[in-house]
């Protein structure tokens, strides 16, 4: 019961700041209230008692990311006013049409997972190992193993993003 109640609590933090993250006003508190977010995301990691992916988390996201959107925000004039552009070539039914698509292939990969742990129940995702050795094993065991390919896929959606982030990047400089 005290462990629900916990998850829950968590739970409703992370998504009011994820909330406060995209409606803060000033850029720096909305790096602030993403930092807690990301430390609370951590504790909950703890909870699960998942520790190796919640110091992963702070070490990346709390230390690494944060770092590197203060210093976007240190670079960019913000007392500069905001422009009143609305951008002409805005597509926001097709945005919410493939938000629509990716969270219905979330539900998909996420049911799935459930039926193929429920059939795996007690083995490490269907393989006859049983559950003996230390957290960080048995996550590289499972991740390259059984999800590799949404592991490679996700590492070349990173790629591809940082590209374009340096593409976008060049050209602004360009100007």
């Amino acid at each position: 019961m005290a462990e629900a109640l916990l998850f829950y609590t968590l739970a409703a933090l992370i998504l009011g700041l994820g909330v406060m993250v995209v409606s803060a006003r000033s850029a720096v508190h909305s790096v602030l209230f993403l930092v807690v977010n990301f430390l609370l995301v951590a504790v909950l990691y703890v909870t699960l008692s998942a520790e190796f992916v919640a110091v992963i988390q702070v070490l990346v996201y709390a230390g690494g990311i944060v770092v590197l959107y203060l210093f976007v925000v240190m670079l960019v004039n913000l007392k500069k006013e905001p422009e009143r552009f609305s951008d002409p070539r805005r597509l926001a039914r097709s945005g919410l049409l493939l938000g629509g698509v990716v969270l219905a292939l979330i539900v998909v990969v996420v049911s799935s997972s459930l039926r193929a742990g429920m059939a795996a129940e007690g083995t490490l995702s269907g393989f006859g190992t049983p559950f003996t050795s230390g957290n960080t094993e048995q996550l590289g065991w499972v991740l390259y193993t059984s999800y590799l390919i949404p592991f490679e896929l996700a590492s070349m959606l990173l790629l591809v993003a940082m590209i374009g982030a340096i593409v976008l990047a060049r050209r602004h400089l360009g100007d």
